[in-house]
């Protein structure tokens, strides 16, 4: 006889009732509570990317303070980000996905990846916000560059960019970010290490996915299943986290009972917010 699942037994078995409502009750508790860690989580990474953009920005000032113009110099520049990001600790350990150079015109003249697919596009048509970094200030906004994505399809970036000033003037930016995808990863990853390093040698590690919601859509690691996407984004994820408040609730995905928990995430931005999937194996 095939051994009965945990849905099955739940379906068949009255006895089994009390015990798979406690399942779904410490998912719904287990969500909310690891959702609220998340958004803190977020917070930090942010701020290390505030307080050390400004920072990196100044060492590649040097860029244009010789004789050759970085554009026609780009392993030049490509060494610059590097170090740039190696002499400002924040920027060291940020969660960032690219550093860039971006021109005063909006061209992406090298970023730091080996596969640079950003070279030669314009951020400002990408990320109109960032456009008002040439004024000399500190800007972090939102959008989508396809070269910058890490899934094929549907992705979009946050990015953060500094002034880089020689004297007076605003010479380029100092640009970096990463893709909502490659967030979810990043968050998702962070979150069952905790888990799983928390849990008895005896019990089985839970189902846990993590997204990231922004404005109408859904977005989570490369490999998460879509139709959870799908589930969370039909339920008007952002309509129901208001505030600072963490909206919990027990739903239904091919057949499994997840918990769910969402909280907004300002320092992501204006409708954002983080997503927590969990369901007790």
């Amino acid at each position: 006889m095939t051994p009965l699942t945990r849905t099955a037994l739940c379906a068949v078995l009255t006895l089994s009732l009390p015990a798979c409502d406690g399942d779904k009750k410490l998912s719904q508790s287990k969500a909310a509570e690891h959702v609220a860690s998340l958004v803190e989580t977020a917070t930090g990474d942010v701020q290390e990317i505030k307080n050390g953009l400004p920072e990196g920005a100044k060492h590649l000032a040097k860029l244009f303070e010789g004789g050759a113009a970085p554009k026609d110099d780009l392993p030049a520049v490509r060494e610059a980000l590097d170090k740039a990001r190696n002499k400002v600790q924040d920027l060291r350990v940020a969660k960032s996905t690219f550093f860039a150079l971006v021109d005063d015109q909006g061209t992406v003249l090298r970023n730091d990846q080996d596969q640079d697919l950003m070279a030669g596009k314009n951020a400002f048509q990408s990320f109109p916000g960032l456009k008002a970094a040439l004024d000399g200030k500190y800007v972090e906004t939102r959008g989508s560059m396809p070269e910058a994505a890490k899934v094929k399809g549907t992705d979009g970036q946050w990015v953060a960019a500094a002034p880089i000033r020689v004297g007076d003037k605003t010479r380029a930016l100092y640009a970096t970010g990463f893709s909502w995808s490659a967030y979810a990863y990043r968050l998702e990853n962070s979150l069952r290490s905790s888990v799983r390093s928390s849990m008895p040698a005896n019990k089985k590690e839970p189902l846990i996915y993590v997204y990231v919601v922004v404005d109408k859509q859904v977005f989570g690691a490369p490999v998460s299943p879509e139709v959870n996407a799908q589930a969370i984004a039909t339920g008007d994820p952002l309509a129901k986290a208001q505030g600072d408040a963490v909206f919990s609730s027990v739903i239904e995905i091919t057949g499994r009972d997840f918990g769910l928990g969402i909280k907004r995430a300002p320092a992501l931005g204006a409708e954002v917010a983080v997503a927590v999937l969990r369901s007790e194996t």
